[in-house]
């Protein structure tokens, strides 16, 4: 049967990135894998941004979002068939910050996928600064996420003191209890730079497995809640999309604003990735991109926005 790994976790929290490293692993290891990107948005950003560590030997596929929750697990059920008959040895997918966890598990039990699938690892990611003014329902997310992961791995822990991280454990914890369901045992915790993963480290992470959790399912509010806005073919220089980024992630006119993500081509013809949450603003030159821009939030005021940005 072919392995399935869930790389999950919030909005930010570093999923490309973890795959990236996780997917050169296995590579590495002699491993045939498919990466598969499975986001609500109609456009999926973090898929362009692993275009590099594609090859003979990983092969990269999207769910297209867009939809409502029936049409989007429809497709991601199509998509996990068509990928079971390409010989694959392990599939890792990757989902929204916003994903419902049940989505996974269930489409997985569903005939043929339960023929042809085994759940290898359940692996998420959080952010070891992560904003704990949090909304109930975002606060649910992570707790969901947390409670079924076989591992939970820590991003950003060089650039925060064991204070933080301590306090992040912490909040994770108190967000488990609040779904009334007991903190996993013998989760493995991965807390240090990810640049500095042994092969011990890959192979505890290849091997951690997951955990059922049962509590109270509050998704059908939750989805409602978030909002995503495109904003596509600005012309910016890379100091002023920092600036203004910045700007409407600490403005509460613009709504709450977790996450801001896209690509930008600049004056010489180049281009950047951006990647900005409240804790950290991340842009780096891309050889290829798209010209759009994402904001993804709570309550988002377009109007305010494009006071930033602009209306072409």
């Amino acid at each position: 049967m072919i392995q399935i790994d869930l790389i999950t976790g919030f909005l930010g929290s570093g999923k490309t990135t973890f795959i990236r490293k996780y997917a050169k692993y296995l590579i590495d290891k002699g491993k045939n894998i498919g990466i598969l990107e499975n986001d609500f948005g109609a456009v999926n950003v973090d898929a362009m941004l692993l275009q590099d560590i594609l090859g003979e030997n990983c092969t990269l596929e999207m769910v297209a979002g867009g939809c409502d929750d029936d049409c989007h697990r429809r497709r991601f059920k199509t998509k996990l068939i068509a990928m079971g008959m390409c010989g694959y040895d392990r599939i890792l997918v990757e989902p929204s910050g916003i994903f419902d966890m049940d989505e996974f598990f269930d489409v997985l039990h569903e005939d043929p996928l339960d023929r042809w699938y085994e759940i290898g690892n359940v692996i998420t990611i959080i952010d070891a600064g992560i904003d704990k003014n949090l909304s109930e329902s975002s606060r649910y997310i992570l707790a969901s996420q947390a409670a079924q992961a076989g591992s939970i791995i820590f991003s950003h822990t060089q650039e925060n003191d064991e204070n933080t991280l301590s306090s992040t454990i912490d909040f994770v914890d108190s967000s488990i209890e609040m779904l009334h369901c007991k903190k996993p045992s013998g989760q493995i915790m991965i807390e240090k730079n990810w640049d500095e993963l042994s092969e011990s480290d890959y192979d505890s992470i290849m091997n951690s497995g997951y955990h059922t959790a049962d509590y109270t399912k509050l998704w059908s509010d939750t989805k409602e809640t978030y909002d995503t806005l495109y904003f596509m073919n600005r012309d910016f220089s890379e100091e002023f999309l920092k600036q203004t980024c910045s700007d409407i992630l600490s403005d509460d006119k613009c709504g709450k604003v977790i996450r801001i993500k896209g690509f930008q081509k600049l004056s010489d013809g180049s281009w950047i990735s951006i990647n900005a949450t409240h804790q950290y603003t991340d842009i780096r030159p891309i050889e290829n991109g798209q010209a759009i821009l994402i904001v993804i939030g709570e309550g988002l005021n377009k109007e305010a926005i494009e006071s930033y940005w602009g209306v072409l």
